[in-house]
């Protein structure tokens, strides 16, 4: 698998404000995602196939968020990774300097409305 395989679907836009909208918010129905972006439940239904088709998500009945979407640590603070199809993880960073952080520390996603993917890779091999 190519970094690039995956870069068409994991770009910022509409796509990228639904992935931060299921971000960790457990499994929910393609409604309930449309409704949390504010967008046609169609067209969020055919940006989740999409996001499917390029494991970027995964399917559970109903439907399953990405995988452990977190902040890294150590040399790679200000980056996060998300799991994808196993053993792969998606590596980005907000691309904003300085970077929006929460007065109690860590990344405020309320305010990161652009990212670079930096990588996929396997981070286990």
């Amino acid at each position: 698998m190519k970094s690039s395989d995956h870069l068409d679907v994991a770009r910022p836009g509409k796509r990228w404000e639904l992935l931060k909208a299921m971000c960790g918010a457990g499994a929910m129905s393609i409604r309930e995602a449309a409704r949390r972006v504010g967008r046609d439940v169609k067209a969020v239904h055919g940006d989740v196939v999409a996001l499917l088709n390029a494991g970027v998500l995964t399917r559970a009945p109903p439907m399953s968020p990405p995988h452990r979407c977190h902040e890294l640590t150590g040399n790679r603070k200000g980056q996060l990774s998300m799991d994808l199809d196993h053993p792969y993880r998606l590596l980005f960073q907000p691309s904003h300097d300085p970077l929006p952080v929460r007065k109690e520390g860590g990344l405020d996603w309320n305010l990161v409305t652009a990212i670079k993917i930096l990588e996929i890779e396997d981070t286990h091999g």
